[in-house]
């Protein structure tokens, strides 16, 4: 549910949300304060500190995950554009009109690969990408069969034969890298956390019968935004902090300049 949502929409639910608790808090707090001696309010004071705390390390274990994912999917990207061109590289030793065909083949497959992230949030546009490359793996797998069979011991043949599973290995390894997210559960336990801790945080003012309204607000403000951040970190096809490209587009500018060399 939270992929579909935008992280403009998911701060400012998460303030509105934040807000309603500290205001409830403070309201009980108010209620209670007169029935509240100074043990109680030690109490309060300790069980204020221990969530405060649990929210602190709920939150930097997400964050790592989150982190951690999104440095996986930059890695993948790299390791799949180096695949690519080292595949594409190879096919230039090939016979004709194998390198040729191949070369045209390995444009497209760069092709469907960009277009499979520009789709953003577009699920049938992502899969028909994918799809499209897949294809391709095929068409170029057909060419590794051609060449090896035409000459089971050639050289240039086992190389591509080599590099084009190096591709349809990372093919995999992509896919998995954009399903692999922090689970949903663990970012709704984290907002009941941060609601229950700052609804403590009220309580524990309305005892005292000051609001500390600012410094209260800006906390909530300061959950919500550090919130927001981990989710839009793990969101790999959506928000602002998205992995960077550019590996393939220099890969396929590259790919643009090059000419196969007429074999031999």
């Amino acid at each position: 549910m939270l992929f579909f949502i935008s992280g403009i929409t998911l701060l400012l639910w998460a303030i509105a949300i934040f807000l309603v608790a500290l205001e409830v808090g403070y309201r009980l707090g108010r209620h209670r304060q007169a029935r509240t001696d100074e043990p109680d309010k030690t109490h309060t004071s300790a069980l204020q500190g221990a969530t405060l705390g649990l929210l602190a390390l709920l939150l930097g274990f997400t964050f790592a995950m989150a982190v951690s994912r999104f440095d996986v999917r930059k890695t993948v990207i790299v390791d799949q554009a180096n695949a690519i061109g080292t595949a594409e590289l190879r096919s230039r030793l090939l016979p004709a009109p194998h390198a040729e065909n191949a070369q045209r083949l390995f444009r497209e497959y760069i092709e469907a690969w960009l277009l499979f992230k520009n789709v953003g949030v577009d699920i049938e546009a992502m899969n028909a990408a994918e799809a499209h490359a897949g294809q391709i793996e095929g068409q170029l797998w057909e060419i590794v069969r051609a060449v090896t069979s035409a000459d089971p011991h050639s050289i240039p043949a086992g190389l591509f034969t080599a590099a084009m599973n190096d591709v349809i290995d990372l093919h995999e390894k992509r896919h998995r890298s954009l399903e692999d997210r922090v689970p949903e559960p663990v970012f709704f336990m984290l907002f009941a956390v941060s609601v229950l801790a700052l609804g403590q945080v009220a309580y524990s003012a309305g005892l005292t019968g000051r609001r500390r309204q600012v410094a209260n607000v800006l906390f909530a403000f300061v959950i919500a935004l550090v919130l927001v951040l981990i989710i839009d970190i793990d969101r790999p096809r959506r928000g602002l902090i998205q992995v960077s490209q550019d590996s393939m587009l220099r890969l396929q500018d590259s790919l643009k300049q090059s000419q196969v060399l007429p074999s031999p």
